[in-house]
C-alpha cells in the first residue's frame, strides 16, 4: 500500500487560457479539489508556498481551511521556505491550522529554492549572522520550530499576568501534540537527507535533486532515500520515518488527457543549474495510455522505495480536470501496481 496525493502550486494568470485567473480562484480551488481529492480515496492534499508569486504563499489559512472542509485526507505543504520564516510565529500558527484539522497536518520545510526576487527573506526581515549562508539561516531556523514544537515551556511568565498562568515556564500556544513527529524536510543533495534523518523529520523528494553521480535521476533518488533510512537507524529514533516523492503522471484515458499530455516530449530526465554552483538533475515526467504507463511506472526505484507519492497536478486547467487526474491514477494504475 501507498500513499498518494496531489501536489499543487497554486499557479494563477489573469490569463484567458486559465481557469485560475486570480488568487482568490487558486484558493478556493484549492479547496475544492481537496475535498474532490478525499471523496475520490486520495490520501492527501499538499501546496507548495512561493512568495513574491502568483501562486500560494501564506500557508496556514489555506490549511485550516481545507481542514475545516475534510475529514480524513493528510494536509500539507511541500515545502515551506524556512529562510521567510519567524519559527515561533509559524508554530503557533501550525499548531492551529493542525488543531482545526483534527491532527491531520504534514508539514514540509525546507531551505526553498530560487525565488522570485533576489534575496526575497531580506525583505520579511531575515538575515543571516555573520559567516552564514542563507541556506544555513533556514536550518537554523528550522531548528528552532523543532525545538518549540516539542511543547516544553521556556519562556519565563510576568510575575503580575493580565490572565493566570500555569505553573512553571510557558510554551507557545496553541500546542498540537504529535506535531513534532509530522515534520518534513526537502532535502535536494544526500547530505541534507542525512542531516533531516538525524533531527528526526520525515523525507520528502521532489522532482530534482542535486546531480551527485551522474545516475538517472530515479536511482540517484532511490539511494537518497537509503542513506536517509540508513541515517534514521543509526539517529536511534523510536519511530519509523515516512518518506515522499513527486511526479508528474498522467493517465491518458480520454481525449482531453492525450490532447494536453500526449506530445511525449517531457519523458527524460535533464540537467540545469538552481544556481551558479549547484547542477541539478530533473526527473522525467510520465504520460502514456494505461498499460504502458504501469510498466514505466514499476521501473521507477524512488517510486517504489518511498511510502507516499505526490501528484504534481497543472491547477490551472481547473478543480474538475484535476479530479479526473487523480481519479485516473487511483482506478487504472495504483490497483496494477500494487499501491492499493
Amino acid at each position: 500500500m501507498k500513499k498518494i496525493g496531489f501536489l499543487s502550486f497554486g499557479h494563477w494568470t489573469p490569463s484567458s487560457q486559465s481557469q485560475t485567473r486570480s488568487a482568490s480562484d487558486a484558493l478556493l480551488q484549492s479547496i475544492d479539489l481537496a475535498v474532490a481529492a478525499e471523496e475520490l480515496g486520495a490520501d492527501g492534499a499538499y501546496f507548495r508556498v512561493h512568495h513574491f508569486a502568483r501562486q500560494l504563499a501564506s500557508p496556514f489559512p489555506l490549511l485550516a481551511a481545507v481542514g475545516a472542509k475534510t475529514s480524513r485526507i493528510e494536509i500539507g505543504t511541500a515545502v515551506i521556505d524556512m529562510r521567510y520564516e519567524n519559527p515561533l510565529y509559524m508554530a503557533e500558527d501550525a499548531g492551529a491550522a493542525d488543531i482545526i484539522a483534527g491532527g491531520r497536518l504534514q508539514l514540509g520545510i525546507s531551505r526553498g529554492s530560487p525565488e522570485q526576487v533576489i534575496d526575497g527573506w531580506r525583505h520579511f526581515g531575515y538575515v543571516p549572522g555573520e559567516g552564514e549562508t542563507d541556506s544555513q539561516m533556514a536550518r537554523r531556523h528550522a531548528e528552532v520550530l523543532l525545538d518549540v514544537l516539542r511543547g516544553e515551556g521556556f519562556a519565563q511568565p510576568n510575575p503580575r499576568p493580565m490572565f493566570p498562568n500555569p505553573p512553571g515556564l510557558l510554551r507557545i500556544e496553541p500546542h498540537s501534540e504529535g506535531l513534532r513527529e509530522r515534520i518534513w524536510w526537502g532535502a535536494s543533495s544526500n547530505a541534507t537527507a542525512v542531516w533531516a534523518a538525524k533531527l528526526g523529520m520525515n523525507l520528502q523528494s521532489s522532482t530534482l535533486k542535486d546531480d551527485e553521480t551522474g545516475l538517472p535521476f530515479h536511482i540517484q533518488q532511490a539511494d537518497q532515500i537509503r542513506v536517509f533510512r540508513e541515517a534514521w537507524k543509526a539517529a536511534g529514533h523510536q519511530r519509523e520515518p515516512r518518506v515522499s516523492v513527486s511526479r508528474s503522471i498522467f493517465a491518458l484515458v480520454d481525449d482531453r488527457d492525450r490532447a494536453y499530455f500526449g506530445y511525449g516530449n517531457e519523458n527524460e530526465d535533464k540537467i540545469g543549474f538552481i544556481d551558479e554552483k549547484t547542477r541539478a538533475i530533473f526527473g522525467r515526467s510520465y504520460a502514456a495510455e494505461p498499460d504502458k504507463l504501469i510498466e514505466q511506472l514499476a521501473k521507477d526505484e524512488a517510486i517504489a522505495e518511498a511510502d507516499t507519492l505526490l501528484l504534481t497536478v497543472p491547477n490551472q486547467l481547473g478543480v474538475d480536470y484535476n479530479a479526473h487526474v487523480i481519479e485516473a491514477i487511483l482506478t487504472h494504475i495504483a490497483p496494477a501496481l500494487g499501491w492499493r
